[in-house]
């Protein structure tokens, strides 16, 4: 089965840290481009590093519609093309698994992150939800050669750990 956008999401949550945290914000971020395959023996998935956008920022864990203006979302798009994901050269982040492991209402997944020019192993549980697979997975960014994002001088800080969230449709023989 083959997937994308359309069918499938994949979310990016950030989390800020340092002694100037308050005036920051925790957001969601969504993959606007990306395709994958989904087999019972194969799953790779490749995403655009430049088609990020801002669903906003989180509040109690849920997203807060006011808390951002258009300025602030463009200014986290830019800071996520110009000062993390560089994709003018590291165009694409790929998964490949090298293993899985079917289970009553699961699929366990080993594979291979490329990110940022890196390849790292990684392993995810995707939990068969309403129809749905879905997996997080928690990316410690420096083993990946991205240093955590900062700001004002150094007092407002992304965290080093980012968590992933992807959900694709579960194919009718997963059933």
């Amino acid at each position: 089965m083959n997937f994308d956008q359309t069918s499938a999401d994949c979310h990016v949550f950030t989390y800020k840290e340092g002694l100037l945290s308050r005036v920051g914000h925790d957001l969601k971020l969504r993959c606007e481009r990306f395709h994958g395959v989904l087999e019972p023996d194969r799953v790779e998935v490749t995403f655009d590093a430049s088609a990020f956008s801002v669903v906003g920022a989180l509040r109690d864990g849920r997203v807060d519609p006011g808390a951002l203006s258009s300025k602030d979302e463009r200014q986290i798009v830019d800071n996520i093309r110009k000062g993390v994901l560089h994709p003018d050269r590291f165009p694409k982040i790929r998964f490949t698994a090298t293993a899985l492991q079917h289970e009553t209402r699961a699929l366990n997944v080993q594979g291979t992150l490329e990110l940022h020019g890196v390849s790292k192993p990684i392993s995810a549980r995707a939990r068969q939800v309403d129809g749905r697979y879905l997996a997080e997975v928690e990316i410690y960014t420096p083993d990946f050669g991205i240093p955590p994002f900062s700001a004002l001088l150094g007092t407002l800080k992304v965290k080093p750990k980012v968590k992933v969230r992807l959900s694709i449709p579960q194919p009718a023989s997963a059933s």
